[in-house]
């Protein structure tokens, strides 16, 4: 395991909800817990965007686009963060990855494709 890992995309309608997770490999396990962890997402034809962010001390970021509707939480025992998007807007739409610092690289997962509809 040498990539974060995204998983918990999907399709759903405009207005819907849905919980994306990263696990993170067991490579960067010891420096998990000390390190921020941000969601990143990209639309189609569009530039990659920060979309949350979480300190080790739970301290949160989000995005304009994305404030009062998602939520970023982490679990430092199973070493995953999470992403919880509710009130879906089809412009919520874009493949979603997660992202740390650690040994002095930046980690990334193949990311996770959420499609919403209207």
């Amino acid at each position: 395991q040498r990539q974060l890992v995204e998983s918990g995309g999907g399709l759903v309608q405009e207005g819907g909800s849905l919980r994306l997770s990263c696990r993170a490999p067991r490579m960067i396990f010891s420096e998990y817990s000390t390190k921020t962890i941000n969601w990143y997402r990209q639309a189609p034809g569009k530039e990659r965007e920060s979309v949350a962010s979480s300190t080790s001390g739970r301290i949160t970021t989000y995005s304009d686009a994305v404030q009062g509707r998602f939520t970023i939480s982490r679990d430092n025992s199973r070493k995953t963060v999470y992403l919880q998007m509710n009130s879906l807007k089809p412009d919520d739409t874009g493949v979603y990855f997660c992202n740390l610092d650690a040994y002095g690289t930046t980690w990334w997962g193949p990311g996770t494709q959420v499609n919403v509809s209207s």
